[in-house]
């Protein structure tokens, strides 16, 4: 209490009793992959396609990862965080030129002119640069159809070539006169229009962007996903940014394509990423599984070799075939970027309590494998989540379970439910830290977790046909004892009903004799 010793009014601010709790964020991804240029293992944050372009890099061959990054923000992604890796600092002893995309040599300055290329002479990166001025001759009695070319570069005289002509077999020919420059060359590119006079105007010769090539992972290990968490490297270097929420690794299945590593790594690689969102127990991993593979094998995988028991793994099937833009053609792709964007736009549109399910993939022109309902039967018990094509409704997602054997955790919204719920209290309830362990702070506590926990179920995130049914708050005396208060601690007990999705719908249909009352006066 402050201490009056001189007479007036004075104002005292006092905290309300009750702490508004406010919901954070579900819908953060993380991808792991490769790029050709970027910060090395280092998670960097992304919020639309333009800025991981300028980053890392457009779409490149050999590589998934700006494929399920575009994916992400075509479905609804907002932000998420990209970890490049697989360079010489992702591990020991690796050869950092067997890492890097192979890139052609960029080349010298070049301007297209009408039928002519304008190419610099001087190819260093370092060259000044060069500009083409096209313009009316001044000459007396020009040739008809002539025009004045200069050639400046900074600190050199300009090369004025004055009433040259674009046709070949005139002595004043534009090729021909251009020999003599010191700065530039000219070559003839389209021979049919040959002759036309330039436009007038300023052209700027630049340097044509280099051209990429696949990238080749011919050196890749499970040590470079997996990464360590004090030299904040690979996924592991994740621990440190809270936001995240999914964790997908598409370029998992980019080196397992080209023999860099065996289904027994990639089984390695998932079980660790399974096991980092297990260790943070407030984000979830989005798998993917083997390509090529018929949904027999999709069974064999998923029960056999990858046997995961976890409430924080997701695994969707099969791949998706998407536009690429790199080859013109269609290609299939992982199906993880994708999902993660259908997840953070279902949170969006409806909110975490929603299953991310009966989504449409937007982008995914076709399926690898064109699961029938049958053989759905076989994946759906054992946590494969399908993603099927249905005539006049598009690709869509069906199915929402986790790849634990937990009936309480079967589903997705339902771990993603508490997650979001579990975050949002810690976050919000630091205040409590050190404060007086009494009725007074129990109170807090209750009145402000259960004024959360009443919004959520007006959201219809919880079950219930009133609050009482959907949720309870318990902090008093009787979970704070005095060897609990002793100890420094303070218990509150929360209990919540989730919402489950409805995953079969069943009309049963009867059938009963109809008649007709009669009715007499």
């Amino acid at each position: 209490m402050p201490t009056y010793l001189s007479p007036g009014v004075y104002v005292q601010e006092i905290d309300a009793a009750t702490r508004p709790i406010e919901g954070v964020g579900t819908a953060v991804a993380a991808f792991i992959g490769f790029a050709p240029r970027g910060p090395e293992n280092t998670p960097t944050l992304v919020s639309n396609w333009t800025q991981y372009v300028d980053t890392f890099g457009g779409l490149y061959e050999g590589a998934y990862l700006a494929y399920a990054v575009y994916g992400y923000f075509l479905n609804g992604g907002g932000n998420c965080y990209v970890v490049r890796i697989g360079t010489a600092a992702a591990s020991s002893g690796g050869k950092a030129g067997k890492r890097e995309p192979k890139q052609l040599a960029a080349g010298p300055q070049t301007a297209r002119i009408g039928a002519y290329e304008f190419v610099a002479k001087n190819a260093s990166p370092n060259a000044k640069p060069i500009k083409v001025e096209v313009a009316d001759p001044e000459g007396e009695s020009p040739e008809e159809g002539s025009f004045k070319v200069v050639v400046t570069a900074e600190g050199r005289a300009p090369e004025v070539y004055d009433a040259v002509s674009a046709k070949p077999d005139s002595p004043a020919f534009l090729v021909t006169k251009l020999a003599e420059s010191k700065l530039v060359t000219v070559e003839e590119v389209d021979p049919a229009s040959a002759g036309v006079r330039l436009r007038n105007g300023t052209f700027d010769l630049v340097v044509p962007e280099p051209e990429g090539q696949p990238i080749v992972l011919d050196d890749i290990g499970a040590a470079d996903y997996i990464g360590d968490a004090a030299d904040r490297t690979g996924f592991s270097g994740l621990e440190q940014v809270e936001e995240v929420t999914m964790v997908a690794v598409p370029d998992l299945m980019a080196a397992y394509e080209q023999g860099s590593v065996d289904l027994e790594t990639v089984k390695a690689v998932q079980l660790a990423v399974i096991a980092h969102c297990e260790l943070m127990g407030d984000r979830m991993a989005i798998l993917d599984p083997p390509p090529q593979l018929s949904a027999q094998d999709a069974v064999k995988w998923r029960r056999i070799e990858a046997g995961y028991d976890s409430k924080f793994a997701v695994l969707y099937y099969p791949w998706i075939k998407v536009l690429d833009p790199v080859s013109g053609s269609n290609r299939f792709i992982p199906p993880s970027g994708h999902l993660a964007g259908v997840w953070a736009r279902n949170d969006n549109e409806r909110g975490v309590h929603k299953a991310p399910a009966n989504e449409v993939v937007r982008g995914a022109v076709e399926l690898q494998t064109q699961l029938t309902r049958t053989e759905q039967e076989l994946l759906n018990p054992i946590g494969v989540n399908a993603i099927r094509s249905f005539p006049g409704r598009g690709v869509r997602v069906w199915g929402a379970r986790t790849l634990s054997s937990d009936p309480a955790w079967r589903y997705v919204n339902v771990r993603r439910l508490f997650n979001y719920l579990e975050k949002s209290i810690l976050t919000a309830t630091q205040f409590a830290v050190f404060e007086p362990n009494d009725p007074a702070l129990w109170g807090k506590l209750t009145r402000s977790i259960s004024g959360f926990l009443i919004g959520e179920w007006r959201k219809g995130a919880l079950f219930g046909r009133s609050a009482d049914e959907a949720f309870f708050v318990k902090c008093d005396d009787e979970t704070n004892p005095a060897d609990v208060i002793d100890a420094g601690q303070v218990i509150c007990q929360i209990g919540v009903a989730p919402v489950k999705p409805a995953e079969f719908v069943v009309f049963q249909l009867s059938q009963f004799s109809g008649g007709t009352s009669l009715v007499t006066e």
